[in-house]
């Protein structure tokens, strides 16, 4: 039975990470297709994005805790939410949805199903931008999820689509979906040259929002 439950959770953190690089490389895809305004283009992904986001939220909370993150899954597995085998099986799933929904988004606008981005996202300001967009989500989750889960799937996709406008990076703040985007040569991809320092970045933004949260809701607890 444990068993069971398991795969229940990992084909659930498969098929959303796949939705998820599917919606916004292909909400990109087709703002691209539809006009050469960038401004245009930043606006129909970013409410693609975040719409999409948490309705996969709501659809998955309830059996996997709806990751589709391994930044995500690192922070649970540290707070003892996940075992180590969990986590391994949940970051390994979803790096193969996401890399399983580029591969599908391809094919649906009749592009290769497999390319190399071209998309140079490089620079220290764009890195710092994956820090402090991985940061403000792990901060959200936790914060949100003690009042209300259910809270939760609206919050992390207003937090997302914001993230679009206030981070240089356009706030990607997850690995499986970072990596995924290096092979898709669209408005939403990235070079792979460039993928490890986002990935670097994000998981030092997630460990130390988990600390920040870790510290005041201590600190809280001290004060009554």
């Amino acid at each position: 039975m444990e068993m069971i439950g398991l795969i229940r959770k990992i084909l659930a953190e498969f098929v959303g990470t796949c939705f998820l690089v599917m919606i916004v490389i292909g909400s990109g895809i087709m703002a691209q297709n539809l006009s050469s305004d960038q401004l245009s283009i930043l606006l129909a992904n970013t409410i693609a994005t975040g719409a999409g986001l948490t309705t996969l939220i709501w659809i998955f909370i309830s059996i996997s805790g709806a990751h589709f993150n391994p930044a995500v899954s690192l922070i649970m597995f540290l707070k003892k939410e996940l075992t180590l085998m969990q986590f391994s099986y949940f970051i390994s799933f979803q790096v193969a949805g996401g890399f399983f929904g580029t591969i599908l988004a391809n094919i649906m606008f009749g592009l290769e199903p497999l390319q190399i981005s071209t998309n140079e996202r490089s620079g220290l300001n764009i890195y710092f931008s994956e820090f402090i967009a991985t940061f403000g989500l792990i901060i959200t989750i936790l914060g949100v999820r003690r009042l209300n889960t259910i809270a939760v799937a609206p919050a992390v996709g207003l937090y997302i689509s914001a993230g679009y406008w206030f981070t240089s990076s356009t706030s990607f703040a997850n690995p499986a979906v970072t990596f995924a985007r290096g092979f898709s040569d669209t408005f939403a991809g990235i070079n792979p040259e460039f993928i490890l320092p986002f990935i670097v970045f994000q998981l030092i933004g997630a460990c130390l929002g988990m600390l920040f949260m870790h510290f005041i809701e201590n600190d809280g607890n001290h004060e009554s």
